[in-house]
C-alpha cells in the first residue's frame, strides 16, 4: 500500500495544508502525471475542512511537482517515473549561482510511483 504526503495550496488565499492519504485514496494517484487534474473527492478529501474556509464541491486538485523517498524533485520534463542524472541549467532541484552554469543533477520523472513520498498540488477552482 502507498502513503502519500500531499502538500495542497490555495493560490487564493496563499494558505497550504499538508495531509496524508494511504490505501485506496492513494493508489488513485499512482501512474498520474505534473499537470493533470483530479477531483477532491475521487481522493475523499474535505477541502473545506481542511483549509477552515468554504471551497466549492467540484474543486480539482492540480499536481505541479513532488519528491521521492530520498529527496530527489520530480521534474515536469523527464518522462517516467525513473530517477535520472541529467544536465540542467534551471527548474526544479538546481539553482544556479552564476549565469549560464549548468550541472548534472539526479531528479526523479514527472509520473507518481510508489517511490515518491509528497505530492505538492494546489487548488484549481
Amino acid at each position: 500500500m502507498a502513503t502519500f504526503k500531499l502538500v495542497i495550496s490555495n493560490p487564493k488565499s496563499g494558505v497550504a495544508r499538508q495531509v496524508e492519504i494511504s490505501g485506496e485514496d492513494a493508489e488513485k494517484l499512482i501512474g498520474r502525471r505534473i499537470g493533470e487534474e483530479i477531483p477532491a473527492k475521487e481522493l475523499g478529501l474535505n477541502l473545506s475542512g481542511i483549509f477552515g474556509e468554504e471551497i466549492p464541491a467540484d474543486a480539482k486538485l492540480k499536481i505541479t511537482g513532488g519528491t521521492d523517498k530520498d529527496g530527489f524533485p520530480m521534474r515536469p520534463d523527464v518522462h517516467g517515473p525513473r530517477r535520472v542524472k541529467i544536465l540542467v541549467s534551471r527548474g526544479p532541484g538546481f539553482r544556479p549561482k552564476e549565469k549560464g552554469e549548468r550541472r548534472k543533477k539526479t531528479v526523479r520523472g514527472n509520473t507518481i510511483s510508489p517511490d515518491i513520498t509528497q505530492i505538492n498540488m494546489k487548488l484549481v477552482f
